[in-house]
């Protein structure tokens, strides 16, 4: 019997039929409960999705896809609560409550944890987001009022700099 004949399995439960497929996605939604307990749970598939295409293109091909701010941007979503902003959305990445927040992602290929920031964006918060040689995923968020104070246009952030959740 392969997988495939599990899914078409179903019980009579408390008046109703229910499938081994049903289950299984009760379960992951629970998992998913735990895991990103702020999440805006309809993204959680596609992030889960896009770091997975992402490791597995890279460790076939050894070339990195250009997804990575992407990726930064729904884990933002999944993880902080973030309600994104249309693409190319001039100022911000999204909104959380009344903040603005600006996404930057260092990449697993970055040979310096560093991301630079455009002092002219519109946002309140920083949200930096981590992905490292493992395609493991974490963020640190910091105000804005609270970035070092640099002269210049642009202003470049340390993960390291940043405050741990």
């Amino acid at each position: 019997m392969d997988e495939s004949d599990w899914d078409d399995r179903a019980f009579y439960d408390d008046g109703e039929w229910v499938t081994w497929t049903e289950i299984d996605e009760q379960l992951r939604f629970k998992e998913w409960g735990a895991k990103y307990p702020n999440a805006i749970r309809s993204m959680i598939p596609y992030f889960e999705q896009l770091i997975s295409l992402a490791e597995s293109y890279h460790y076939e091909t050894g070339l990195h896809l250009a997804v990575y701010g992407d990726i930064g941007e729904l884990f933002g979503a999944i993880t902080y609560g973030i309600k994104l902003n249309k693409t190319y959305a001039q100022g911000s990445d999204g909104r959380l409550d009344n903040d603005h927040i600006e996404v930057k992602t260092i990449t697993p290929f970055k040979t310096k944890d560093v991301v630079v920031v455009d002092k002219n964006g519109n946002f309140n918060k920083l949200l930096v987001v981590k992905i490292n040689e493992h395609f493991q995923v974490s963020g640190r968020m910091i105000d804005r009022k609270d970035l070092p104070k640099r002269s210049g246009r642009y202003m470049r952030v340390k993960w390291s700099d940043l405050p741990s959740p």
